[in-house]
């Protein structure tokens, strides 16, 4: 079941980047449409023991029979790759995912919400400084504090960032724990706590759904944009 999701899904991709009124998708300028050629199942293999873990199923099926990456939701997803001898993904943020800590499982829960609440409650505003470096002072010492909390590597551990959506907001796949193969949206740069990207029943999105319902609506908005609706 999970190598038959991807059927003809790679022929899609080029067949909707062929349409006249493509560049109407969002993101679409910035992977253009294109997709890396998959892995063979021996780099497939090669990765994964580079990173200690197996990947979720979906993804190890994306990856040997779509692409390693490219074309996908918002600017496409993060290609992954062998560089120098070693194995990363590449994009804005990918960086941020720790590699070392992939078999280790995804936080159930972030930070206490009482803590979160304490430190926005105590987040400078600039109306009470009289000069504005005694705030920029304060503002860069909050943001310390702030990122200490959100931004914690235990935060993502057993994570990946998969893409990213621009305004440094991104979204990740998870790769070990309960919430294994689901996609999560990352949204603390506007100050809020990672999610899990539900379904309109309210499920969770697994990375196949995420590819596939982007796919879906980016057909239609490429022909409806060519047809004038």
């Amino acid at each position: 079941m999970v190598d038959q999701m991807w059927a003809g899904v790679r022929e899609r991709v080029a067949a909707l980047g062929a349409l006249p009124a493509s560049s109407e998708v969002f993101g679409a300028l910035g992977h253009r449409w294109a997709l890396a050629d998959p892995l063979a199942e021996g780099d497939l293999a090669e990765l994964e023991a580079h990173l200690g873990v197996r990947l979720p199923e979906e993804y190890r099926a994306f990856l040997t029979q779509v692409g390693a990456g490219g074309a996908g939701p918002a600017y496409g997803v993060f290609p992954v790759r062998r560089v120098q001898g070693r194995w990363r993904w590449e994009g804005d943020g990918a960086d941020m995912a720790d590699l070392s800590a992939l078999a280790e499982p995804f936080p159930e829960k972030g930070p206490d919400p009482g803590l979160l609440d304490a430190l926005l409650a105590e987040r400078p505003e600039e109306e009470d400084f009289e000069e504005i470096e005694d705030f920029d002072d304060a503002i860069e010492a909050w943001d310390e504090r702030w990122e200490a909390v959100m931004f914690a590597p235990a935060r993502t551990a057993g994570a990946v960032v998969i893409c990213h959506l621009g305004c440094a907001l991104r979204e990740w796949l998870v790769v070990s724990g309960p919430h294994r193969g689901t996609i999560w949206s990352d949204p603390r740069a506007d100050d809020a706590d990672l999610e899990p990207l539900l379904d309109p029943e309210g499920k969770p999105v697994t990375f196949a759904r995420w590819y596939t319902d982007w796919l879906g609506k980016a057909e239609r908005t490429a022909r409806q944009a060519g047809a004038g609706v």
